[in-house]
């Protein structure tokens, strides 16, 4: 039987030489940190998702800057497609509207993190080409 596919974009928002982070709040993978994002609605782009999903998730309003990468990973009840974007916080702070926790981190931090399994994969892509 075929995994039922779940298509989203993901933020990677860039300060300087940080990157926000948000944790899990709910769920089977509560606790653990991922690149902030969402479900494509239909009708949406993939860039006006990840704003949609960004105002939603954090109350901020982003530039999607540049496309990086997709990610394929197979998890146990679902088959995730991430389409993985270079962000610019354009106004406002990042809020807690749907995460326990939100921080900025070095590239010298990725490997202190509990990351979900398909954002190891953004994190290895961003260790060798931006870091």
């Amino acid at each position: 039987m075929e995994k039922r596919k779940i298509e989203v974009v993901a933020a990677v928002i860039f300060d300087e030489k940080k990157i926000l982070v948000s944790q899990r709040d709910g769920g089977d993978m509560a606790g653990r940190w991922e690149f902030p994002g969402g479900k494509i609605e239909a009708g949406e782009t993939r860039e006006q998702a990840l704003k949609r999903e960004i105002m939603e998730e954090l109350g901020i309003i982003i530039s999607v800057d540049s496309f990086l990468l997709t990610i394929e990973y197979d998890y146990p009840e679902f088959h995730l497609v991430m389409h993985c974007y270079q962000c610019a916080i354009l106004f406002g702070a990042p809020r807690l509207l749907t995460h326990s926790a939100v921080k900025w981190i070095s590239s010298q931090e990725f490997d202190s993190i509990d990351w979900l399994p398909a954002d190891v994969q953004v994190v290895d892509y961003l260790k060798k080409h931006l870091f």
